[in-house]
């Protein structure tokens, strides 16, 4: 699906308040502040898993993170009650944020109103473009964000991790990561969550 005039906009927008994240990453030699890589492998493994998507879908996979820094996990308990709440916190915060650049880019109200339910995953398994969107975000964890995770806890919890996602992705998207380029280790890890 053609990228219209007005997505390259919102695109730029995104990316300009995704700069100002002071985290960086240091990806194939190049420095880019954490969120902006963030959202432009989101765009690359959405445009890859489900290049038919919509303008709503792929104005979400971009904002997906966006501005996350504001909201540190560490200003919630550290608890399983406080990382759901600052997950669902994240989830309102993202997507009025988002809404903001795209009433500024002058998207109509469906549209935004498309993406605030796609930035805060409703109907889940239920509804085929929030699917897509957990199938993409999954896909992206695995693939570049995994192997640093697995390093810093014991493997219970990584092999606990890679089973929820299991669970989170459709049956396209669990063959999708199948096919990801993991490293040995990685993918015996997932052999193991599996089995």
């Amino acid at each position: 699906m053609p990228t219209s005039d007005k997505t390259y906009k919102a695109f730029e927008l995104f990316d300009e308040a995704n700069k100002k994240d002071p985290n960086r990453e240091t990806y194939l030699g190049k420095e880019y502040p954490k969120e902006v890589l963030y959202s432009i492998r989101m765009t690359e493994k959405l445009n890859e898993f489900a290049p038919e998507a919509s303008e709503a879908l792929r104005l979400t996979a971009r904002a997906q993170h966006i501005c996350r820094w504001e909201i540190p996990r560490e200003s919630y308990e550290m608890n399983r009650e406080g990382y759901l709440r600052w997950r669902q916190d994240l989830k309102k915060f993202h997507a009025e944020k988002a809404s903001e650049i795209l009433e500024k880019v002058g998207y109509d109200p469906e549209t935004i109103d498309k993406v605030k339910f796609l930035l805060e995953k409703k109907q889940l398994k239920r509804n085929a473009e929030t699917q897509t969107l957990e199938d993409v975000i999954c896909l992206v964890f695995l693939e570049f964000y995994f192997e640093p995770f697995a390093k810093e806890h014991p493997e219970e919890k990584v092999v606990d991790i890679l089973q929820k996602t299991w669970r989170k992705m459709s049956e396209k998207g669990q063959e999708a990561a199948l096919r990801l380029p993991l490293s040995q280790k990685s993918r015996k890890l997932v052999e193991k969550a599996l089995s």
